[in-house]
């Protein structure tokens, strides 16, 4: 239809209601709600599976006691887990466009999110393939015979779990909602999951069946306090809209 105003007038009116658009669009809160979630059962997922033995020492570092192998976490929780929630966020974004007649661009998110967990999936099948490295034995990684104890092989571990399956997925949905706050909240998320969270600080030995209290409840936490934010934001939103 032929517009009655001024260029500017139109042009200032096909802004707000692109603004308007991408806020129906957007539902940033239900897919952070999910990973959230997901974070925190991994806390009860690592103290149910939680295992401690004693091992022998390597050769050169004989300890008092002997020496202590911990290890805890399921090799299907995450990835399983990681996928239904992908999924789940790729419906409620289609379901959500249909209640409101507009296009959803949840896609790339989706995707991205999807292809990550099968290559960190991928990762951790490769090392339970080729075995847990023995104490003093370098680490299998992709080929790759990396010393367990140096910073860039702990790095690369961390950036080939929760980093890439999480963190990277949901820089791509800031920039699919082109949201700032979004934006910032994954670029911590990412820096919470690649600096290394010792059980020192929480007072929690590595030796507890809750050490993963700390890896998991800091961006557990993380998550969930923005899925609040942008919940209430998006109500606030929509009361000022009616």
């Amino acid at each position: 239809m032929p517009s009655s105003g001024t260029p500017r007038e139109v042009l200032a009116g096909l802004g707000d209601l692109t603004r308007k658009v991408r806020a129906a669009q957007r539902g940033t809160w239900f897919p952070l709600l999910l990973l959230g979630v997901l974070t925190l059962g991994g806390i009860l997922v690592g103290r149910f599976t939680f295992k401690i033995e004693a091992v022998a020492c390597p050769a050169g570092e004989a300890a008092v006691g002997g020496c202590t192998l911990v290890t805890q976490g399921s090799a299907l929780y995450w990835p399983l887990g990681l996928a239904l929630a992908y999924a789940a966020t790729a419906f409620f974004y289609i379901r959500r466009s249909r209640n409101r007649g507009v296009g959803s661009r949840v896609r790339p998110y989706v995707l991205t999110g999807i292809v990550l967990v099968a290559l960190a999936s991928a990762t951790a099948l490769w090392s339970l393939r080729h075995g847990v490295a023995q104490l003093g034995e370098p680490l299998d990684f992709w080929g790759l015979h990396l010393d367990p104890a140096s910073g860039l092989t702990r790095f690369l571990e961390r950036l080939a779990g929760n980093a890439m399956a999480v963190g990277l997925p949901l820089l791509v949905l800031a920039r699919v909602e082109r949201s700032r706050a979004l934006l910032l909240l994954a670029v911590v998320y990412l820096a919470v999951e690649l600096v290394p969270l010792s059980t020192g600080w929480a007072g929690i030995p590595f030796t507890s069946p809750w050490s993963a209290l700390p890896t998991f409840g800091v961006p557990g936490v993380l998550l969930l306090l923005g899925a609040l934010g942008f919940g209430l934001a998006e109500l606030s939103g929509r009361r000022n809209a009616s």
